[in-house]
């Protein structure tokens, strides 16, 4: 099949699509199940709890600089072979992250994970436009938006069952069957173009440099600042280095003749709200799928296999969904679906700001609904419109920058919510002590001390012995109303991303004939 043959639907299309959603999907899946096993990986490896987190982040900083360069990858390789070529190193790397016996090299293995993977999934939003002609684009993006966002969603589980079951080892090596299968099927099932080898040499190293050191600052500064403090000399180190290296950036590829990512695209008012939305969605959708877990594990005391039960609720929801979804995008324009979706969105973030230490399945499942109902209409009509109207030679430049915002939208909520939980945790522990002496019974209630034992002891400080009893009871509700702020910080955020709309233009409705 040529490229001249997309757009036009075939068997043959839609399996190289379904190809591409598969190397997707294992992409967003290894950040997650690798996620919940760190704790195994940090006792096998003999690596210090300061330095383990560096597997999630080393990954993560690579991600996030290969994301925008998917537009100027795809001029050199074509979308074909540059989605091979990435998944084929994807594969690779995750067999020597099986294979490494040190941390070192499970680091270097992360980082050329991170590198590949980050081009997968921007090259999927892009192929939905590629290869696909108007009247079903729609049902393509929703299959690419519910594999993107059910990742997360199954991570936990999945990583908790494979960590239980076998090793460590198995969250990397069950990636090579299924990128062996994908990347062969995609080289004879995509379309075929010449790759434009020339394209490489008006590659501008020095914007390059620039990127990966404006994004790789940006990502550390945002993972330290909420145990260094934001204001504190490593944080403001960094972003210097954000700011500087991020403006030289900007400036010089404004005025290239060959730019390395195409920022003009922020100049159409659709795209740049689209960009502002996936920002939003990005720090909701993440901060949501960290928050869970996080609660479930400190307060609860789920594993991580209890966790994955939870969290399932929100795929469900999702999955039934999706088909609705594609129908209304066919008859509501993007704009008004948009705001159906973040607001309810937003409310079912809202839902969860008022967890208890005894929250769990029951009182989880209405909110995980409303943000799995949500999800596809917070995903699916802000993509038609920053995306939908592009030329085609546009597409991968665009979804590249597209899907950098969500990420680091995720990025920057995430850094935000455990700014509140680490530094109003405390806080809400002194607030709690200082109601227990004064002879609260609600607060009592609300630790999980018998009234009856409460009203014997009386008003007054907290002799040593009762305090270092009561510390674990007081640190889990005082982490349960620090993790309530950070819910309802998700929400008014979310909220506010409803104000971008007022700028969007009036997008028509989904075209059901040829494009």
């Amino acid at each position: 099949m040529t490229a001249a043959a997309a757009k036009t639907p075939g068997p043959a299309l839609s399996a190289g699509f379904a190809m591409m959603c598969l190397g997707m999907f294992m992409a967003i899946l290894d950040v997650q199940v690798v996620a919940t096993s760190i704790p195994t990986i940090e006792h096998a490896l003999k690596v210090s709890g300061d330095r383990i987190s560096w597997i999630q982040t080393a990954y993560l900083i690579a991600e996030v600089i290969a994301i925008p360069l998917t537009g100027v990858l795809t001029r050199i390789l074509s979308m074909r072979w540059l989605f091979v070529a990435a998944l084929s190193v994807f594969t690779l790397s995750s067999a020597g992250c099986a294979a490494s016996s040190d941390f070192a090299t499970l680091i270097a293995w992360r980082v050329v994970q991170g590198l590949s993977g980050g081009t997968l999934i921007p090259a999927v939003f892009s192929a939905v436009f590629l290869l696909f002609p108007e009247r079903r684009q729609a049902l393509a993006t929703t299959v690419a938006g519910v594999l993107a966002v059910l990742a997360p969603t199954v991570g936990p589980i999945v990583g908790g069952w494979i960590t239980q079951t076998y090793s460590w080892h198995w969250l990397f090596l069950i990636n090579l069957a299924p990128g062996i299968v994908a990347a062969s099927s995609a080289a004879w099932l995509l379309p075929r173009e010449a790759p434009r080898w020339a394209e490489a040499r008006t590659l501008d190293l020095v914007s390059l440099a620039l990127m990966a050191l404006a994004l790789a600052a940006l990502e550390i500064a945002l993972k330290e600042a909420p145990h260094r403090g934001w204001l504190s000399p490593p944080i403001l180190g960094l972003a210097a280095v954000t700011v500087s290296a991020g403006t030289a950036f900007v400036l010089r590829t404004l005025k290239a003749a060959h730019p390395l990512v195409e920022l003009h695209a922020f100049a159409r008012r659709s795209f740049a709200v689209g960009c502002v939305l996936s920002f939003v969605l990005g720090a909701g959708l993440f901060g949501s799928v960290y928050l869970m877990p996080v609660f479930l594990g400190a307060v609860r005391g789920y594993g991580a296999l209890d966790t994955g039960k939870v969290m399932l609720v929100t795929g469900v929801a999702q999955l039934a969904t999706a088909p609705i979804a594609v129908a209304l995008e066919r008859r509501i324009g993007a704009r008004a679906l948009s705001a159906f979706g973040f607001a309810l969105f937003a409310l079912g973030l809202g839902m969860s700001s008022f967890e208890t230490t005894q929250t769990g399945f029951a009182q989880m499942f209405w909110p995980q609904v409303v943000r799995g109902v949500a999800i596809m209409f917070c995903l699916l009509p802000p993509t038609r419109m920053a995306l939908g109207h592009l030329a085609d030679e546009a597409v991968a430049d665009a979804s590249g920058l597209f899907n950098l915002m969500r990420n680091l939208g995720g990025a920057i909520g995430l850094a935000l919510i455990d700014t509140v939980l680490y530094g109003r945790g405390p806080h809400h522990a002194q607030a709690i002590v200082a109601r227990l002496q004064a002879g609260d019974t609600a607060t009592a209630r609300a630790v999980g001390i018998p009234l009856e034992l409460f009203a014997l002891r009386g008003s007054g400080p907290l002799d040593p012995g009762t305090r270092a009893m009561l510390q674990p009871m007081i640190e889990r509700l005082a982490f349960a109303r620090a993790a309530n702020e950070a819910w309802a910080m998700a929400a008014a955020l979310t909220a506010a991303a409803l104000g971008s709309l007022l700028l969007a233009p009036g997008q028509p409705r989904l075209n059901s004939g040829p494009r």
